[in-house]
């Protein structure tokens, strides 16, 4: 009996999907440049199901994929050939709600949005707010450790987790805690993309709604002035909610697909949310117009509407650019904040390079980078343009102090650039962690880590030509 045949004999009729056309929604994530069907993908309904699928492909040697609701934007859950798609989207429930401990227990294929909807009567929410919060599941939020506009303040997946079960490759169950001594495990599984085990329930710390929340929205004559404006607000003593950044470009696209009053002769505009007591927002207030008194327009939200409105263009974005270009790339360096204006202007520099058109729009706060590149894959030679220049961008970050990522993770799209930020060692570690989960390497394999030979191989390229190729997708 092959594996598929084991896998629609073992589970109930319609939770095996197979077939070219069936399988074609699953080939992709967000990245959707990299595309490739799998084998088979299975939709397990209960921890059970799930057990199920990973015994049957640990005895066919057959690597697994796990998905969320494939919102990723680095190709995490993209497939492999000969590889089952795990999609847990239909486990789905808010198992429990604490209101005193702040806690809610949920199944990894619940919405991040339904969470602060299911916990809004008790005055609470679920603090990460991704762009694609109304569809991005919590189990995809941890295998990406994803942020959000909010993430300044009330930190990205890994800082609101509180407990997770997760499945071994082996079907082991294991209980990690916040509240563990030792080897920090919960730590690890934030942000590790599927390859170290399935995460089957999720434990998330409630924050209280605020008392009132109100945004400042101000608009910049120059970039580096509106950069200045962050580190000037952060050297002020205020953690904002929010502080994001947009250049012209982005303000006018954005503007363009949510007519929310963003204005359009500034070169920057800068979003700054304050949130708390009614006292401590008015006096924080106070002190940001006085920091951002040499903004040339100024706007601060009245009421609930205006705020969510004022967010709605920054939100847009990503569809906003997708009006303007056939395709976009959008990438997420992370830099020091006091380089911000630096890496602007050394974007604008690879964009007139390149021959490419760029919209910037950042989580300022913790100096995360989206910039967007427009390019038309219809073009010969565009999309490997697009890679080159977004391959210079992460390696900016890291020669900025910073990283190759904030928030969408590596998955098949940052694997060169990996090469640049770690050493051989650093990564030889990385490897054996992967293999103390994952001997067999059966979860995701081939996503996130590089093997030794291709950074081997680029270093050579480097050498010898001077520059690093485009970023090829690896092929299994």
């Amino acid at each position: 009996m092959d594996i598929i045949q084991q896998l629609q004999h073992t589970l109930p009729k319609g939770i095996v999907i197979t077939g070219e056309e069936s399988t074609r929604p699953f080939e992709c994530d967000g990245l959707s440049v990299y595309r490739q069907k799998p084998l088979a993908v299975v939709l397990p309904e209960s921890v059970e199901q799930i057990k199920q699928t990973i015994d049957i492909c640990r005895e066919h040697k057959t690597p697994i994929v796990t998905r969320g609701a494939g919102t990723g934007l680095a190709g995490g859950a993209m497939p492999l050939s000969e590889s089952v798609v795990l999609g847990l989207s239909k486990l789905n429930k808010v198992k429990s709600i604490d209101v005193e401990k702040r806690l809610a227990v949920v199944e990894p294929g619940v919405r991040n949005i339904a969470i602060s909807e299911a916990v809004a009567e008790f005055g609470l929410y679920y603090a990460p707010d991704p762009s694609s919060q109304i569809a991005c599941t919590i189990g995809g939020n941890v295998a990406e450790n994803s942020g959000g506009v909010h993430c300044l303040k009330y930190g990205l997946t890994v800082h609101n987790i509180e407990a997770l079960k997760v499945l071994t490759i082996n079907g082991e169950e294991l209980s990690l805690s916040r509240e563990d001594e030792g080897l920090g495990l919960l730590a690890l599984m934030n942000g590790s993309e599927g390859l170290l085990g399935i995460v089957t329930e999720v434990s998330v710390k409630l924050t209280p709604t605020p008392e009132l929340a109100r945004v400042v929205m101000a608009g910049f004559d120059s970039v580096r002035d509106c950069a200045n404006a962050v580190a000037d607000i952060i050297k002020a003593g205020i953690i904002p909610a929010g502080l994001e950044m947009m250049d012209s470009f982005a303000i006018e696209a954005a503007e363009g697909f949510a007519n929310v009053g963003y204005p359009l002769d500034a070169k920057a505009l800068l979003l700054c949310e304050l949130d708390g007591t009614t006292e401590q927002v008015q006096a924080e207030l106070d002190t940001v117009l006085k920091v951002l008194s040499n903004a040339s327009s100024l706007k601060v939200s009245e009421n609930e509407e205006e705020r969510l409105n004022l967010w709605k263009g920054r939100k847009s974005a990503f569809p906003a650019v997708g009006r303007l270009s056939p395709d976009y790339y959008c990438m997420d360096g992370t830099i020091p904040r006091r380089h911000l204006a630096d890496m602007l202007e050394k974007i604008n520099e690879l964009s007139k390079k390149y021959q490419l058109r760029v919209a910037n729009v950042f989580h300022a706060g913790d100096g995360n980078l989206h910039p967007l590149i427009l390019y038309d894959a219809n073009v010969a030679g565009e999309l490997e343009k697009t890679e080159e220049f977004g391959t210079e961008i992460l390696k900016l970050s890291v020669d900025m102090g910073g990283s190759i990522t904030g928030e969408h993770g590596v998955g098949v799209e940052k694997l060169n650039a990996m090469c640049h930020q770690f050493n051989n060692k650093e990564l030889e570690i990385f490897h054996k962690i992967k293999a103390a989960f994952d001997p067999k390497l059966l979860l995701n394999p081939g996503k996130a880590v590089p093997e030794l030979h291709r950074c081997a191989e680029l270093g050579a390229m480097h050498v010898h030509h001077g520059k690093l190729p485009h970023p090829e997708l690896e092929r299994f």
